[in-house]
């Protein structure tokens, strides 16, 4: 089904993209899956250091004195599932179907962020009979945790005067700046206390968010499922002694956490009343989420009571710092209409056999106020006794509005759709700013087909948008300057 759309060359590598594993950290298939494409095309093809992937194919008959163009993607996609899924990402590869004009996955992501740009560069790396100048097709790797691949290119290995990165998700954004970012990590230890006395166990859980992009959803105002474990526990603490045993909640840095579990213990005689309070909490926090998280629910699974739960005093320290940990938009641009400057998303709380471990990934396009937020979180968590390290940093992407690449593709936008082009910046990382640091000379610009729901099990692409899109790909490609 997915190999009949059109256009066909397209959806036959991302079908083909799809049956790899190819999650951050573990991109060895997918790298030696594209090396073989390029060196059974014939054309020069090389793997970098860390595993970049650039293969460059000459200019079409009469494109030869046009400027070189870099067309860059990247390999790895975020690996999500709905926690009723069965999936392996190390070994299935995605399940695909079409639904009117969308193709989704059953249950999981589906790696249209990027699969899309890579098989569009693919397929014009493959096609005979495309108008195109030169063309340096770069794949970078981990993109989606650490942009590791960027970050590690090296100077001299492309030549081009133009980028065109295709990792931007609505057809009508032309994206020429973007946001940097930064991974906090918290951790510690802690000592448990033996359970006591005859106490029921529960299950607690918050599912049924509707996540998505941390960066480019942050302002959408959906629920966080760590927020709200932490603030179901913290009024259920004070209210009804309940004691904690673990907490596992989100996954992702670079996903809104959609899910979070935790195991829990109370006296029996305020089981009753327990059990009625997180009804009435449903209801409250249903209600305040209703328009960003229709399907949110909580739930409570008698369980066999723990053996044993966190500390007294280090509960409360804990939930009272997470409370306060920073989630959401930090600070609005005061010079790009409606664009998120800074932001932070409280990714990953896992807490469970005397260690625990709290990641946020922390963005801004101003890098003292990235810093800045940063440090305010360290000195939250460090105040609770964790340790926190700082790691994967990268910087923002600075916008050039008057480049030729941006006159070129906005004039065309208009001419070919008769409308202007939403020429913008955003609160996403792309890897249009690393690069950059390596080729300063280099006018980049991104853009790609409507593609909703991205590091959720909710992602989709939308079919008419990626002819759309592969159109004005090809368009660009005859209009690009001579050199």
């Amino acid at each position: 089904m997915i190999n009949t759309l059109e256009p066909k060359a397209l959806w036959t590598y991302f079908n083909a993209l799809n049956a790899v594993p190819r999650p951050s950290k573990k991109e060895e298939r997918i790298v030696e899956f594209v090396l073989n494409f390029g060196k059974q095309l014939g054309l020069p093809t090389q793997s970098d250091e860390v595993g970049n992937v650039i293969i460059k194919k000459p200019a079409s008959q009469g494109m030869e004195g046009r400027s070189t163009v870099v067309l860059q993607s990247h390999l790895d996609m975020v690996h999500q599932k709905n926690s009723d899924t069965v999936f392996d990402f190390d070994k299935q590869g995605i399940d695909m179907f079409v639904e009117g004009d969308w193709v989704k996955a059953k249950g999981t992501t589906l790696g249209a962020d990027n699969g899309i740009g890579v098989a569009t560069i693919m397929a014009l790396l493959a096609s005979k009979d495309i108008p195109h100048p030169p063309i340096e097709a770069l794949f970078t790797i981990d993109e989606e945790t650490g942009m590791t691949g960027a970050l590690n290119l090296k100077g001299g290995l492309l030549h081009a005067k133009y980028m065109l990165n295709l990792d931007t998700e609505d057809d009508t954004e032309l994206t020429i700046g973007c946001a940097g970012g930064v991974d906090v990590t918290a951790t510690g230890n802690y000592t448990h206390e033996n359970v006591s006395g005859n106490l029921s166990g529960f299950n607690l859980s918050v599912k049924g968010l509707t996540g998505g992009h941390s960066g480019m959803e942050i302002h959408l105002g959906r629920g966080n499922a760590n927020k709200l474990m932490n603030r179901i526990l913290s009024e259920a603490s004070t209210l009804f002694g309940v004691k904690i045993h673990s907490i596992d909640g989100g996954g992702l840095r670079n996903a809104i956490p959609r899910e979070s579990q935790s195991k829990i213990c109370i006296s029996p005689e305020k089981e009753e009343a327990f059990k009625s309070f997180i009804s009435q909490k449903q209801t409250i926090l249903k209600q305040e989420h209703n328009t960003t998280d229709p399907n949110l629910s909580i739930s409570l699974e008698k369980i066999t009571a723990p053996e044993s739960t966190l500390s007294s005093a280090f509960q409360e320290q804990l939930l009272r710092t997470l409370y306060a940990c920073p989630n959401g938009i930090y600070r609005m641009s005061p010079d790009i209409d409606r664009l998120v400057q800074t932001s932070n998303n409280l990714a990953r709380v896992l807490v469970k056999g005397g260690s625990y471990t709290i990641q946020c990934l922390t963005r801004s396009s101003v890098d003292s106020e990235k810093t800045d937020l940063a440090n305010a979180i360290k000195s939250c968590f460090e105040l609770n006794g964790a340790e926190v390290k700082f790691s994967g940093a990268y910087p923002g992407w600075t916008p050039k509005p008057d480049s030729d690449i941006v006159k070129l593709m906005s004039g065309l936008y208009e001419k070919m759709y008769s409308q202007k082009a939403h020429v913008n910046a955003c609160h996403a990382g792309l890897e249009c700013g690393i690069l950059g640091t390596n080729y300063p000379d280099m006018q980049m610009i991104s853009f790609g087909p409507n593609i909703r729901g991205a590091h959720s099990p909710d992602e989709k692409v939308q079919i008419s948008s990626v002819q759309k899109f592969w159109n004005y790909l090809l368009e660009t490609l005859k209009q690009t300057p001579m050199q």
